[in-house]
């Protein structure tokens, strides 16, 4: 007669099992995710080699919808002109069939669909890096690339081939640097805030939705304390809020402001990071970044101190999501700003 195996035997044997199923699971979702991907990109390869390839722009939006229609009529509706117009887009964007492959095996044709239509390839180059690197969702990537992630990084504003060498060092060493860490301005728009709201209204807010303004500052920051008591020479400071960066490997400070940037505000961070570095930075860490968000930023100032060399970033926050016109007029002063450096440089 067989015997019933005791609960309390059978539950590692269980957690094994369902562990191996899930891993399953989780294996033949990716084989078939990237196999569908690189069919996409062979119809799409197929079709602008043997059909498209030199010929007029009306004949080829012939072409494309009628072999739509019969593809339609024989698979079902996912075979649509629009979907073929991805397919050739991948194919044109991702010309190497083996890199494209490689992508496939770690994002989804969502992800995919979402980068192939961007024209600056550094830009195309970060999101997909990023995505593989802070595995995010399709909805994260499509909320980073909303929000002008790329624009807003420190690495947008530094010489092409400076932004190359650093998406290289995170494609191959998945190695962050603070160009790619930090963001300028911050978007805080989930906060709710009224048009009045003080420094501790700020914070508390933040702290609130916490979840989602790590997700702002980037999945690998850690929320570590708040109203960090630092004591020197027996008077109290108080730091707004202390995180930690698991692949910079250090403490970030953060200092929210909400009138602009002040020199005053540099020596106070400077006092803080000197304070963490003595007294909580452990063995193995990196030394500690300060972050002080501002309502507004003066530039002059920041260039004089020369923060841009330091351990010490200064970024807006903007509590409303401002319309994409707006964010890139401010883009496009950075890059006049940039530019008229480098010409004061030359002269």
């Amino acid at each position: 007669m067989n015997k019933e195996l005791p609960s309390s035997n059978l539950s590692p044997l269980l957690e094994e099992l369902r562990g191996l199923i899930a891993q399953s699971h989780a294996s033949i979702a990716v084989t078939v995710n990237s196999a569908m991907s690189v069919l996409y990109w062979e119809m799409g390869h197929r079709i602008n080699a043997d059909i498209l390839q030199n010929q007029r722009a009306s004949y080829g939006q012939e072409v494309v919808s009628s072999l739509a229609k019969v593809l339609s009529l024989e698979f079902g509706k996912g075979w649509s002109e629009k979907h073929l117009r991805h397919c050739l887009r991948a194919a044109e964007t991702f010309q190497n069939k083996e890199i494209f492959y490689a992508l496939s095996r770690e994002l989804s044709w969502t992800h995919l669909r979402s980068v192939i239509y961007m024209e600056d390839a550094l830009k195309r180059s970060f999101y997909i890096e990023m995505c593989r690197m802070e595995k995010w969702s399709t909805r994260i990537l499509q909320e980073r690339i909303n929000s002008m992630l790329y624009e807003r990084t420190a690495i947008s504003k530094k010489p092409e081939e400076t932004i190359k060498n650093e998406i290289q060092a995170l494609e191959a060493n998945k190695q962050l640097t603070n160009n790619l860490v930090f963001r300028d301005p911050y978007l805080l728009e989930f906060l709710g805030l009224q048009d009045t709201y003080s420094e501790k209204d700020l914070e508390s807010a933040i702290l609130v939705e916490l979840q989602k303004f790590i997700i702002e500052l980037g999945s690998d920051f850690a929320f570590m304390a708040r109203q960090k008591r630092i004591t020197i020479d027996n008077e109290d400071y108080y730091l707004d809020l202390l995180f930690y960066h698991r692949r910079l490997r250090c403490l970030v400070a953060i200092e929210l402001k909400l009138g602009k940037f002040e020199a005053a505000h540099k020596g106070q961070m400077e006092l803080y990071l000197k304070w963490l570095e003595k007294y909580e930075q452990v063995e193995g860490e990196n030394s500690p970044v300060g972050l002080i968000l501002c309502a507004s930023k003066n530039e002059e100032h920041i260039e004089l101190l020369q923060l841009e060399n330091s351990n010490i970033k200064v970024a807006e926050y903007l509590t409303q999501l401002p319309d994409m016109k707006v964010l890139e007029m401010k883009l496009n002063q950075a890059i006049e700003l940039a530019k008229n450096k480098i010409i004061l440089d030359e002269q």
